[in-house]
């Protein structure tokens, strides 16, 4: 089940190309639906209003073709007697000789249900047909006699054709001798009509299908283009955030190495120096106390001194490395070490403001705070050529800000070498977003103002009762 998962996990980009084309397809699938389903409709509406036209057409035909045989015969019955066997004769012959069309001809039933005429199919002449039905189960000669009782009327059935001797849908029409107590009609067959509205029906399915394939062809061709173009943006964003994440790297990098020479040249100029003065003392004083010279406890003093002094550089550095006091009192206290110990080295007079805090920052914050306060004073000293400073640090209802300004001449212009300042700022920049905070910059030249907000989100909710009444005097 966790292989099924992991298959089933999509990175970054899949998800992003599929919510990208899966609104699109199924939007396409929609209108490709709702499109085949309208045409259908429409062609189906049109395809049997035509198929409506054609049997009116042929029912019309018919009728025209019963107004033949009426006239042929009308003499005869018009003056016949209703049992003139010889005139019934007459009209059965006149009758039995109008052929029209491979498949055209007239019969005859009397209402008893007796065939009298049928010229293309003689084997029904004679015989009782009452009750007779189709294949379909559809009666054919009692509604015959049924509609020629009332007057004349249209019947449909399926029949055996006389050209094909295939069963094929018959339209029929048929009119009642009421004298002779006959069933006169003719037919006529529709199965080119039925092929005609199956083959529109097909067309109709063919258009259908070839406009699906169609728009298929559209999504696909369109799914092709929004991949080419995620593709083309996923290259060019992975291209400019390799370049991105190589000048980030190369910025660590020369952020560890400013820091390593720092540090060593700290150690070289500072502690090493401290550490041989030490020796040459305790050197010296040895030679004394041996050749019994009185200045050995001088010399011994002097190497002490000179010890103190490193251990004090030492305990400077790893302040200025990671100052413990951040840890153990918080960050306005570690701020107010700084400060004071900024102003006593680089004699540039600093203001230091804050206030308790209700809340707590969290570790991550006082670092980045801390770090962004010792970047913007070495600037200060570097670059600025101020001689006031100001901090100011307080929290508030949106979080925490961080305030610092200086009387200097402000950072350089546009035309100015950016990378002086460039790398500090961009330290500074980085180390607030980390924390989704804001750093706002507005420099001139009457001074700089770095304002640093961290977001109420890295605020701790206040410690309770009972605990460490050290701690809540935590910035």
């Amino acid at each position: 089940m966790q292989n099924l998962f992991s298959i089933l996990r999509l990175s970054y980009g899949q998800k992003l190309f599929l919510l990208a084309t899966l609104p699109l397809i199924l939007a396409v699938a929609a209108i490709s639906m709702l499109v085949a389903n309208q045409s259908r409709q429409l062609a189906e509406r049109e395809i049997r209003a035509l198929e409506a036209q054609l049997i009116e057409a042929k029912k019309a035909e018919l009728k025209n073709y019963i107004s033949i045989a009426r006239t042929a015969f009308i003499n005869i019955y018009g003056r016949a007697a209703p049992d003139d066997e010889a005139a019934k004769l007459a009209v059965t012959q006149i009758l039995s000789s109008m052929l029209y069309g491979p498949d055209g001809y007239f019969f005859v039933f009397d209402y008893e249900g007796n065939n009298l005429v049928s010229p293309r199919q003689t084997y029904l002449i004679g015989k009782n047909w009452r009750g007779m039905t189709d294949l379909n189960g559809t009666e054919i000669t009692d509604p015959l006699i049924q509609i020629a009782r009332s007057g004349g009327g249209y019947h449909s059935f399926d029949w055996t054709k006389p050209s094909t001797n295939e069963t094929a849908r018959m339209v029929t029409y048929s009119v009642g001798l009421q004298d002779w107590q006959w069933v006169v009609g003719t037919g006529i067959f529709i199965d080119d009509v039925l092929e005609s509205v199956a083959a529109a029906r097909a067309d109709v399915e063919e258009r259908v299908q070839r406009t699906s394939v169609y728009i298929l062809g559209i999504t696909f061709a369109a799914l092709l283009l929004v991949f080419a173009s995620g593709f083309v943006i996923t290259v060019r964003e992975r291209r400019l955030a390799d370049t991105k994440l190589k000048a980030l790297t190369q910025r660590v990098f020369d952020a560890q190495e400013e820091e390593r020479g720092r540090v060593a040249r700290e150690l070289h100029d500072g502690i090493s120096q401290l550490l041989v003065g030490v020796r040459y003392a305790l050197d010296s004083a040895r030679r004394r106390v041996n050749a019994g010279d009185e200045r050995g406890l001088q010399s011994l003093d002097k190497g002490i001194d000179h010890l103190s002094s490193a251990i004090q550089e030492v305990r400077r550095i790893s302040r200025d490395l990671r100052p413990g006091v951040l840890d153990d009192l918080g960050l306005g206290p570690a701020l107010k070490v700084l400060t004071d110990e900024y102003a006593a080295r680089t004699g540039i007079h600093v203001a230091f403001k804050t206030v308790v805090f209700r809340n707590r920052l969290d570790q991550e914050s006082k670092i980045a705070l801390y770090r962004i306060a010792q970047e913007a004073l070495t600037n200060i000293e570097r670059h600025s050529g101020a001689t006031e400073v100001t901090m100011d640090l307080r929290g508030h209802k949106r979080g925490a800000t961080l305030r610092i300004a200086d009387n200097g001449h402000g950072l350089p212009q546009d035309n100015a070498p950016a990378e002086r300042v460039g790398l500090g700022l961009r330290n500074m920049q980085e180390r607030v977003e980390q924390l989704d905070g804001t750093l706002r910059i507005f420099s001139s030249r009457s001074g700089t103002v770095i304002v640093a907000e961290v977001p109420l989100s890295h605020i701790l909710t206040p410690e309770t009762e009972g605990s460490d009444k050290s701690r809540k005097a935590r910035a």
